[in-house]
């Protein structure tokens, strides 16, 4: 077995702001959605967090952003070969048989993480949509829903606030099914911590 540095740790530490943050904006989003069925906390005291911590993940983002277009890193890790389509194609079904059958045998994953290599094709596609374009889009609406007047101009470029609402609701079942099959996909390493240990010392394990 070797080891792989393949999470430096700016990375980890924006990994698990992200996914406390996360959990968190999820559960004070269905409070505030769903004020008069739960009784976590009070609406004022949801929506007080909620706001704080979309701003805090709001730097979060950008500090990802800074760190992997400083680091040149975006493009070769996030971005799938779509220069070589008749390749990458080949790479995502093969990838997509293991999740959906080899796993189940014992198969070997097809694909060999490496620090400019670090996604399969089907993590880069989500990735990609996920960062580039579902979490933009939720922060935009969040913000809209913060103050409907400071971006107004913002609500009426997408169709209004309930159009924002929407959306912004949409997405919350979005991520909150995404952690579940994040956390599960997290789990399916040579052992099920294999993976989750990695996000804290940095080190992906590899048989040789």
């Amino acid at each position: 077995m070797k080891k792989i540095y393949l999470h430096p740790l700016p990375v980890r530490i924006w990994h698990w702001i992200n996914a406390i943050g996360f959990i968190i904006l999820i559960i004070t989003g269905a409070q505030i959605r769903f004020v008069d069925s739960m009784g976590l906390m009070s609406f004022e005291t949801a929506v007080q967090i909620h706001s704080w911590l979309g701003f805090i993940l709001l730097a979060n983002y950008f500090i990802w952003l800074l760190y992997y277009l400083l680091s040149g890193k975006l493009f070769k890790i996030y971005v799938p070969p779509f220069w070589r389509p008749v390749e990458f194609i080949k790479n995502s079904i093969r990838q997509a048989k293991y999740y959906g059958y080899g796993i189940m045998v014992g198969d070997k994953n097809p694909h060999h993480p490496t620090p400019e290599n670090k996604f399969n094709p089907m993590q880069q596609i989500s990735y990609l949509m996920i960062m580039a374009l579902l979490i933009p889009l939720q922060i935009i609406t969040g913000l809209i829903l913060w103050d409907p007047e400071l971006f107004g101009s913002l609500a009426k470029l997408i169709g209004g606030i309930q159009i924002a609402t929407l959306i912004h609701t949409a997405l919350w079942i979005f991520f909150s099914a995404f952690i579940i099959v994040h956390f599960y996909l997290a789990t399916l390493g040579h052992t099920p911590m294999a993976h989750i240990k990695a996000m804290f010392t940095g080190y992906e394990e590899e048989h040789e």
